[in-house]
């Protein structure tokens, strides 16, 4: 296996602010997969893992200093109806932490990977994960997460993105399961205004993460660019931890349609922003490509006053 950073996720964290990647897909579809398959990115950790770890490359390469791996789509059932059993499907769980990995390595600098942990919408493959109160129980959530994060964890990434949380049960669920795996996680909601997509108030549903040791950033991913710095702000006064930040473009998704619609308005200059609000962790979700976290890597400075693009590529 290709090795990490020596510096635990957490420690750098505490010495400023880092770089998430933007979004996968848009960065696959620029590299001309098609994303149509319910799987979406997660198809192509069987058909098309070099398209994967390519799109990681370019997001290291414009300055990303974490990655997020390819798993947000990913689970045993949505294998399972590709024919996919239990000891492949654990292949490619791994095989996420891996690709991300072996971008990582492609610089000459401390380079993170989080293994994505997308919600149970996500799997449906319908839009759900922007609406939640899927009508499943928080033990019912927590049974269906436990095996993914449990095979991820194996594959020895960095931290656990526990990201596109659209309400506080699941959140619950994924918090119930994470402290058993000695990692650490960021949670991170989709959210709507002052609340997740399932309409809880946001301090409540960041409150969940006080007392969690494990957890070391909470905030906000895959929305509006312009609820981004509210809701930063609300997730360090409800938990004392650092932010995390990484929205949509600002278009918006159809779930009917497939599509997105209206236009862009993240900006990488918000990000200065995001940071008095209290993020330590930025980035782009959706929509957001190697041009925008190249942005914003370029601004972003260190404690020594070096830009966050850092050494030359390896």
């Amino acid at each position: 296996m290709t090795p990490g950073p020596a510096r635990p996720l957490a420690a750098a964290l505490a010495e400023g602010t880092l770089v998430l990647d933007g979004g996968l897909s848009n960065q696959l579809e620029a590299q001309g997969c098609d994303l149509s398959d319910a799987l979406w990115s997660a198809r192509l950790l069987a058909d098309g893992p070099g398209q994967i770890e390519a799109a990681h490359t370019a997001y290291v390469r414009a300055g990303a200093q974490v990655l997020i791996t390819a798993g947000y789509q990913a689970s045993y059932e949505g294998f399972a109806r590709r024919g996919i059993g239990r000891d492949e499907a654990d292949g490619l769980f791994a095989r996420s932490v891996e690709l991300a990995r072996r971008a990582a390595a492609t610089v000459d600098r401390d380079v993170w990977v989080a293994a994505s942990v997308g919600p149970y919408g996500a799997v449906t493959a319908d839009g759900a994960e922007y609406r939640g109160r899927y009508g499943l129980t928080v033990g019912e959530l927590e049974r269906f997460h436990r095996p993914r994060i449990e095979a991820l964890a194996a594959a020895g990434p960095d931290a656990l993105a526990l990201e596109t949380v659209p309400d506080m049960d699941e959140a619950r669920a994924l918090l119930r399961v994470v402290g058993d795996y000695g990692l650490p996680v960021w949670l991170s909601y989709t959210v709507a205004g002052d609340r997740t997509r399932a309409g809880q108030p946001l301090d409540e549903a960041f409150a969940l993460a006080r007392g969690h040791d494990e957890v070391i950033a909470v905030g906000v991913n895959c929305c509006d660019p312009a609820d981004a710095e509210a809701a930063a702000r609300t997730a360090v006064r409800a938990t004392g931890k650092p932010a995390v930040v990484y929205p949509n473009s600002g278009e918006h998704w159809d779930a009917a349609a497939g599509a997105w619609t209206g236009g862009a308005t993240f900006d990488p200059g918000q990000v200065e922003a995001w940071q008095r609000a209290g993020a330590r962790l930025v980035g782009g979700c959706c929509r957001v490509g190697p041009a925008e976290i190249g942005e914003i890597a370029a601004a972003r400075c260190d404690a020594a006053g070096e830009t966050a693009r850092g050494s030359r590529p390896g």
